[in-house]
C-alpha cells in the first residue's frame, strides 16, 4: 500500500511528452543564435508565457497585500516585499516545468505551496489561504500527472492532496477534493484515450505488416507455381530429348544435328518463359513483363514437344476456346502441360488423350494416359498436383487426379469462365 506513496513521492516518473508535430514551428536562421532551440512547440510557449504571467501576477498580488495590510494596522509590513518575488517564482516553476517533468512539477508544487499558504494567511487577505494563481497552478500540475503517469501514481496523488487540504484548511477541504477529483479524473480519461489510441495504431500497424508478409507469401506461391511449371515441363522435354535423339539418329549427322536444334529450340523457350516470369522481380522501377501470357492457342506447341519426346498424343477440341479470360487460358494451359509433363517423366512413350471442352461459363479438361511403355523416371516431390489444384481453387473450379483402373493416370479440371478475370 505504500509503494503508490514512494513511487509518487521520490521514485517514480511519468511517461515522455507525446511526439506531435502540428504545433510546432521553426525558429528562422537569424534568430537561431540567440535561442537555444531551433525547433519549438506552441505548446511549450504557450505554457511558459502562462509561467511569466502567473509570476507576474502572484508578485503583484501580494505586494498590494502587504501594502495594504501595512497602511491597515498603521505599522511596519507584516513580511518584506521581496518574499513576494519568490512567492511569484514558486507559483510559475510548476507550470513551467510540468509539460517535461510533470511528476517532479507536482513534487514542486507541494514543497512550495507551504510558503505561499503562510505568506497569504501573514498578510490576512485570504480566507481560504489559497491565491487563484496557486489554485491554478496546482490543477495544471495535477493534470499533467493524471495524464503522463501511472495509474497507482495519480491515485497517490490524489490522496496526498486531499490529505494536505484537510491538514490547511479543513473547512475547505469538500470544494479542494471536487476540483483536484475534477481535474484527476479529466486528466485520467485523456490518458485513457491516448492510450486506446496508441494501441489502435499499433494493431494497424501489425496488420499491415501481417498483411504485406500474406501478400509476399502468395506472390513467392504463384511464383513457384510458374517456376514449377515452366521448368518441369520443359527440362523433362529436354531430357527425354537428349536421350532419344543420339539413338535415333543412329549415326547420320543430318538427324544429329536435326535433334540438337530442336533441344536448342525448346531451351530458347524455356529460357524466354522464365524471363517472362521473373522479369517483375529483375525490374527495381517495378515495371512488370507485358509479353502476354500463354494460352490454349499454344497447346499444340505443348502436343508437338510431347510427341517429339516418345508420347502419342491425341487432343480433342469441342465449343468454342477462343475468347477465354487470360486467367482461365493460362491456367487451362498450365494444367495441360504439367499432365504431359507428369506422363513424359512416369509413363515415357504411352499415349495422351487431352480433351478440351467449353460448355456454357465451364471449360473441362481431361487429360489422361496409359501405363508408360518404358521405364519411368524418379518419383517427383508431388508439387505439380498441388499447384494444379489451386490453380482451379483460385478461379473457383475443382481438380481431381488420381490413378486409372488400367495402370495410368487421369487429370480433370473443371474451370468456371464468367469468374476468370482475376490474374493467376
Amino acid at each position: 500500500m505504500a509503494r503508490p506513496f514512494g513511487l509518487a513521492l521520490f521514485q517514480g516518473d511519468a511517461d515522455p511528452p507525446p511526439q506531435s508535430r502540428r504545433l510546432t514551428f521553426n525558429v528562422p536562421r537569424w534568430i537561431g543564435v540567440l535561442v537555444p532551440l531551433r525547433t519549438y512547440n506552441l505548446i511549450q510557449v504557450a505554457e511558459l508565457a502562462l509561467a511569466i504571467y502567473l509570476y507576474s501576477l502572484t508578485h503583484v498580488t501580494l505586494i498590494d497585500w502587504i501594502v495594504a495590510a501595512a497602511r491597515t494596522s498603521g505599522g511596519p509590513e507584516p513580511i518584506p516585499e521581496g518574499f513576494a518575488y519568490l512567492a511569484g517564482v514558486a507559483v510559475a516553476l510548476p507550470v513551467a516545468l510540468r509539460d517535461r517533468w510533470p511528476l517532479a512539477a507536482w513534487r514542486v508544487a507541494i514543497v512550495v505551496m507551504p510558503f505561499i499558504i503562510w505568506l497569504t494567511i501573514a498578510v490576512g487577505a485570504a480566507d481560504p489561504p489559497y491565491t487563484m494563481p496557486a489554485v491554478l497552478t496546482y490543477l495544471m500540475v495535477l493534470y499533467s500527472v493524471a495524464v503522463r503517469c501511472d495509474r497507482q501514481i495519480t491515485l497517490a496523488v490524489w490522496i496526498i492532496t486531499v490529505l494536505l487540504a484537510w491538514i490547511v484548511h479543513p473547512n475547505s477541504m469538500p470544494l479542494v477534493t471536487v476540483l483536484a477529483t475534477i481535474a484527476v479524473l479529466f486528466g485520467y480519461n485523456v490518458r485513457i484515450r491516448r492510450t486506446a489510441t496508441a494501441r489502435l495504431i499499433e494493431e494497424e500497424r501489425r496488420t499491415q505488416l501481417a498483411e504485406g508478409a500474406q501478400a509476399v507469401l502468395e506472390e513467392r506461391t504463384r511464383i513457384a507455381r510458374e517456376l514449377h511449371d515452366v521448368v518441369a515441363h520443359h527440362m523433362s522435354v529436354i531430357a527425354i530429348q537428349a536421350e532419344a535423339v543420339p539413338l535415333k539418329a543412329a549415326g547420320d549427322p543430318a538427324q544429329l544435328e536435326a535433334g540438337l536444334a530442336e533441344i536448342r529450340q525448346l531451351s530458347l523457350e524455356a529460357i524466354a518463359e522464365l524471363r517472362q516470369v521473373l522479369g517483375v522481380l529483375r525490374d527495381q522501377d517495378g515495371r512488370t513483363d507485358t509479353t502476354p501470357q500463354p494460352g490454349l492457342d499454344r497447346v499444340d506447341e505443348l502436343v508437338a514437344n510431347a510427341r517429339a519426346a516418345g508420347l502419342a498424343v491425341l487432343v480433342k477440341r469441342a465449343g468454342s476456346l477462343d475468347g477465354l479470360p487470360p486467367a482461365v487460358g493460362l491456367s487451362a494451359y498450365r494444367i495441360v502441360q504439367e499432365s504431359l509433363s507428369n506422363a513424359m517423366r512416369h509413363a515415357p512413350g504411352t499415349a495422351v488423350a487431352v480433351d478440351l471442352v467449353r460448355d456454357g461459363d465451364e471449360l473441362r479438361l481431361r487429360i489422361a494416359n496409359g501405363p508408360g511403355a518404358a521405364e519411368s523416371g524418379p518419383p517427383g516431390a508431388g508439387q505439380g498436383l498441388v499447384g494444379m489444384r489451386e490453380r482451379a481453387a483460385l478461379l473457383g473450379g475443382t481438380l481431381d487426379a488420381g490413378p486409372t483402373q488400367g495402370g495410368g493416370f487421369e487429370v480433370r479440371a473443371t474451370l468456371p469462365i464468367a469468374g476468370g478475370k482475376a490474374s493467376v
